[in-house]
């Protein structure tokens, strides 16, 4: 999903870094763009879930009709429908290739499966969109391996911080990562009241 707003001035809307490079734009200026942005404004409880609803879309890089349905497809599974939008989400191919340290962001990510990089049980995939099963095995294409991007996740540069996510198995000389199970909303790191989310799109 293209987005033509600069992503510094979108983080500072939403209220976080939606990438490591805006992180240092938004601590310098925590508070929303534009000419009232220093100013407190009364929110609605629509504007409040409307918010909520925005910052998840973004941090998945999803567009409204992408988050609608997978809002449906959530309510339809068995258990919290909230936990179960952001499991589905986070089983998206490019939610996986960013998680596994094989991309910078969800950008990239997006970018790179779109542009056929990526091959899902053998078979090259090129839908960001495609969602993954416990036990499907993700590797980047054999004519692919030797271009700048993998050569730098290989060294485990998109790594940042800490390790792949719990439910992945993620081999970075490999350049592969397998979705071991579906992933618990406690193991996701985005930052959202997937309930508030519930609540707007229950309204």
């Amino acid at each position: 999903m293209n987005q033509a707003r600069p992503k510094a001035r979108l983080s500072r809307a939403l209220g976080l870094p939606l990438t490591p490079k805006c992180a240092k734009y938004f601590e310098r200026r925590p508070f929303p763009p534009g000419v009232h942005g220093r100013q407190r404004r009364k929110t609605s409880d629509y504007q409040v879930r409307l918010l909520e609803k925005q910052r998840l879309r973004h941090q998945y890089n999803v567009s409204e009709t992408q988050l609608r349905r997978t809002f449906d497809d959530a309510v339809r599974k068995s258990g919290k429908t909230g936990e179960n939008l952001v499991g589905l989400l986070e089983r998206r191919l490019d939610a996986v290739v960013h998680r596994a340290g094989l991309a910078r962001t969800i950008y990239h990510a997006r970018q790179l499966v779109a542009h056929g990089h990526f091959a899902v049980d053998g078979a090259k995939v090129d839908r960001p969109s495609y969602r993954l099963r416990p036990g499907q095995v993700v590797q980047v294409r054999e004519r692919s391996r030797q271009k700048p991007p993998f050569q730098l996740a290989a060294a485990g540069a998109h790594l940042g911080d800490g390790p792949t996510a719990p439910y992945l198995s993620a081999s970075l000389t490999d350049l592969s990562a397998t979705l071991l199970r579906e992933p618990a909303r406690s193991e996701v790191p985005v930052i959202c009241d997937e309930q508030l989310v519930v609540e707007f799109y229950s309204r």
